[in-house]
């Protein structure tokens, strides 16, 4: 006997995708497509030239910070880890990629010279006229240890990941296996981060100290490309590094991973009864983190063309931790919102865009006034928009709604 479908049975939901769960992604995806077609129409190197060069370099390296504001979201909006040392990820990141950028640059330029002399010059004499080139300015004339590979491009890159990667993979093992948690955590992620800067302040570090790395612009083999084409080219390489992290972020807080991670933001002590292992999550973000902020790193500082100790020094990494605060932590287009916004004020109130104002009895010169503004910008989206800029969008859906 043949049994009769049952007219009340419900047929299973189709089962949604990534996309259409998490359209907020869509959107990001497309405006950010969007505005990286109408620089490179507006730029110099590649449109109608509205754009200048220097400006372009400006948005592609806010583009690079927009990542690092992603990552540090992650760890901390998602994680609930407030670390203040995830900008020296990033500035390590920039000197792994910037001590091949300087020593392939060096080198072209003195094979070039060495070439016009009689006899072909020996690879020892041109490994150390690169290294009394590159570190005369610190009173030495002998390549590091650690420049022994800084003339290969694909052990550089290794490092941009592997450095600031490694990093941090011990120092959160030896944090969070102590369970070291909240301000305490805080204070020991600024402590490395000052650590770091001041051993790169030192001559004998390999780094050339104080000087930093210079003249990061000037790409090996491509000197005669024109910077308006090479900025464009890192905008797009900028462009496209944002919105594969930001891809990335959303697809791994969306699923059970991003359900753990908040709930050992909410509760720790709960999530760890339930059996999970708290502290190999902390370890994994931690570490991940650090690698994005690394890659970031080493997309801004060629664009940006030198970088220095003070490039690490621990208020930048409280700008950052400003930044998500500011954009909405918890939310990975918040931290988007705020790197923007605090970093392009920055550069205009700065870098002699808004013009000072005069009272006659008073002068306000922006430069003076800035961190005042930031701070105070801080104070108030703390107390009055407790979710950040990004927490504006949730209360005009619900408007709507």
């Amino acid at each position: 006997m043949q049994l009769s479908e049952d007219p009340q049975a419900v047929a299973p939901a189709p089962r949604r995708t990534f996309l259409y769960e998490n359209p907020s992604v869509l959107w990001f995806m497309a405006c950010l497509g969007l505005f990286t077609l109408i620089v490179s129409v507006l730029s110099e190197g590649m449109g109608t030239g509205l754009i200048s060069t220097s400006l372009v370099k400006i948005l592609g390296m806010t583009l690079c910070l927009c990542l690092i504001a992603i990552a540090m979201d992650v760890v901390w909006g998602y994680c609930g880890i407030l670390s203040l040392g995830h900008f020296a990820f990033f500035g390590i990141g920039g000197y792994a990629i910037g001590m091949w950028l300087m020593y392939a640059r060096t080198e072209i330029v003195v094979r070039g010279n060495l070439a016009a002399g009689t006899i072909p010059p020996t690879e020892a004499e041109v490994a150390e006229a690169v290294a009394a080139q590159i570190f005369g300015v610190v009173g030495s004339s002998e390549l590091p240890l650690i420049w022994t590979f800084a003339g290969s491009l694909p052990f550089q890159l290794a490092m941009v990941v592997l450095v600031p990667g490694l990093l941090a993979l011990v120092f959160g093992w030896l944090a969070f296996r102590s369970r070291v948690t909240g301000v305490y955590l805080s204070i020991l992620t600024q402590a490395m981060t000052l650590a770091l800067s001041l051993y790169l302040f030192q001559n004998d570090t390999g780094l050339r100290g104080n000087n930093g790395l210079s003249g990061l612009q000037n790409i090996p083999g491509a000197l005669d490309v024109p910077q308006s084409v090479l900025s464009v080219w890192f905008f797009w390489a900028s462009a496209a590094a944002l919105g594969a992290g930001y891809l990335f972020f959303a697809w791994v807080v969306s699923g059970k991973f991003g359900s753990v991670i908040r709930a050992i933001r909410d509760n720790k002590t709960r999530v760890r009864f339930l059996g999970y292992n708290v502290e190999g999550y902390k370890l994994f973000v931690f570490t991940l983190t650090a690698v994005i902020s690394g890659i970031a790193g080493a997309l801004y500082y060629p664009q940006a063309g030198i970088i220095n100790p003070a490039e690490i020094a621990p208020i930048a990494s409280i700008y950052l931790a400003v930044w998500v605060a500011i954009g909405g932590r918890g939310r990975l287009y918040g931290a988007v919102i705020g790197a923007v916004t605090v970093s392009l004020l920055s550069s205009w109130l700065t870098g002699g865009g808004a013009p000072n104002i005069d009272f006659g009895f008073y002068r306000i010169v922006w430069t003076d006034w800035w961190l005042v503004l930031l701070g105070l910008g801080f104070v108030l989206v703390t107390l009055f928009f407790p979710k950040g800029i990004g927490g504006l969008f949730d209360y005009l859906v619900r408007k709507k709604e």
